[in-house]
């Protein structure tokens, strides 16, 4: 194998998904770097692959990376997997592809599962622009925050969540975006009890707080952009009808921006909902 930092996808749970070519370099690499050796060597194992296989994740020191370097420096090829999916996505062996790249040795994606794209995918919402924003914050008050410097973007919005927040987290969706705007849950993609569901959050909230197995496994939520401001709508008029709206019922909030701004209520109710 050519010399480099081949950063390798692996199956988000179908071990079936994982693709030949990865096989082939995770079985010729000198070296492989896994975010959890016992997880990386069930792979393995279902392919018969012997190698030799070092602990590479968030809180290694810094001799793990001395080890990968020093392989590259000899020559060897190494190979980079994380748990499951492509490798970088929401962990930060970002900074391994940086000083691996700063001392001049060859980095090669191989590319394969993403449960983001994945269920961006299959989510009947628009693709053409989306904002991946991966775990949100653990505590409600901080996890809102974020959500409402979030609210008025236009692109689809991927989260991961863990399945023990997710119900509170739906909860403060629809706190913070309401209802009606309209998402996919996401579950366990590609396992033996996959859920896939596209739904208002109001609805999503309901399906997964009355069913408990839906807060369990790996979760990814896709949320719609909010729709684009009627032509005849500004962007202040726009974002004095949101603040509004959180503190207001949606008719009361438009009735009151429509006598501030001489808009019509009507107008002003449906860019709302």
């Amino acid at each position: 194998m050519e010399s480099g930092l081949y950063v390798v996808a692996t199956p988000i749970g179908n071990l079936g998904d994982v693709s030949r070519r990865a096989l082939e370099v995770l079985a010729g690499a000198d070296l492989i770097a896994a975010e959890d050796t016992r997880h990386t060597g069930q792979l393995l194992q279902q392919y018969a692959i012997d190698n030799t296989v070092v602990a590479y994740h968030e809180h290694s020191d810094r001799r793990a990376a001395e080890r990968i370097m020093h392989c590259l420096a000899g020559g060897g090829a190494v190979a980079l997997v994380s748990d499951a999916g492509t490798p970088l996505i929401s962990d930060p062996g970002y900074r391994l592809v940086r000083e691996a790249q700063d001392l001049g040795y060859r980095v090669i994606p191989l590319p394969g599962a993403c449960a983001a794209v994945a269920a961006l995918s299959v989510s009947g919402l628009p693709t053409d622009r989306f904002l991946f924003e991966g775990f949100l914050p653990s505590k409600s008050g901080t996890r809102s925050n974020r959500l409402r410097e979030l609210v008025q973007r236009q692109e689809t919005l991927i989260f991961y969540e863990a399945p023990h927040r997710i119900a509170d987290c739906l909860q403060d969706f629809v706190t913070v975006f309401g209802a009606e705007r309209e998402a996919l849950l996401a579950r366990e993609i590609t396992k033996a009890f996959e859920t896939v569901r596209r739904a208002p959050l109001g609805e999503l909230r309901e399906f997964v707080s009355s069913d408990s197995n839906q807060q369990r496994g790996e979760i990814v939520l896709v949320v719609a952009g909010q729709r684009q401001c009627n032509s005849e709508i500004d962007a202040e008029a726009a974002r004095l009808l949101v603040r509004l709206a959180k503190e207001l019922p949606g008719k009361k909030a438009a009735a009151v921006v429509a006598e501030l701004t001489g808009l019509r209520k009507k107008q002003l109710y449906d860019y709302l909902l």
